[in-house]
């Protein structure tokens, strides 16, 4: 675990997967393949290629066969949060594990595909996590990073890298990719039940406590259905 700042992640893959359907009618979306794989399997490929060791993910919306899918898996090991009787969201999910979690922790989504710049992501958040100034430590990317993305954007970075929310009827010059190091304190006094992890930044960014920091490999926004075959060019491009 040379550099990293945790040796577990929770990766997020609870969600129901609408935007893809139809191809998520019989599968959940972590399992909808993308250059020969899952799409989760991207994230814990990378997770095991940065020295992560275990991996908490939650699971909801036809949890039977991503499980039996982490069976064959080995490195990173797989623990599950399982949320089949109450769909959490992002927010409440990290809080329904956060006692299968260290404190600080990798956090992404299920859905994240990228490619490296010089330093691998982990590495890079780890090498900028300051507990002293941060509860979470967000990875963001520039629109030109940022593959099949069509949206307006998500924050403004100061040049500490404090973040603040995109102003209403402007483009903000960066997007979250799903990628963050959570401190425990981020999830203190949290509501119960299902919410968004958008609650708890905000009072971050109240507190000045919500960094990001810019990402410089390739970031791929993989949706919809129409996003893979695009996404599997570049990365058969190399």
């Amino acid at each position: 675990m040379s550099g990293l700042i945790s040796d577990t992640a929770m990766v997020m893959a609870a969600g129901l997967g609408k935007r893809m359907r139809p191809l998520t009618a019989a599968q959940p979306k972590p399992l909808v393949r993308v250059a020969g794989k899952p799409l989760i399997d991207h994230g814990l490929d990378r997770l095991a290629e940065a020295g992560v060791a275990r991996a908490v993910v939650n699971v909801h919306y036809l949890a039977d066969a991503l499980q039996a899918h982490f069976r064959a898996r080995r490195t990173p090991e797989v623990l599950i949060s399982d949320e089949r009787e109450e769909l959490l969201e992002t927010g409440g999910g990290m809080v329904k594990a956060q006692g299968l979690l260290p404190d600080p922790f990798f956090c992404l989504n299920s859905d994240n595909i990228w490619l490296d710049g010089p330093v691998n992501a982990f590495a890079e958040l780890s090498s900028r996590w300051d507990p002293e100034l941060m509860d979470a430590l967000l990875l963001v990317v520039p629109h030109s990073r940022a593959m099949n993305f069509k949206g307006v954007g998500d924050f403004h970075l100061d040049p500490r890298g404090k973040i603040s929310l995109r102003r209403p009827g402007r483009i903000a010059p960066f997007i979250y990719t799903g990628i963050q190091i959570v401190s425990h304190r981020l999830l203190r006094d949290a509501p119960e039940g299902r919410f968004g992890t958008m609650h708890l930044w905000q009072r971050a960014i109240e507190e000045e406590r919500l960094f990001g920091l810019p990402f410089n490999g390739l970031w791929f926004e993989v949706g919809t259905p129409e996003a893979i075959r695009p996404t599997e060019e570049v990365l058969a491009s190399g």
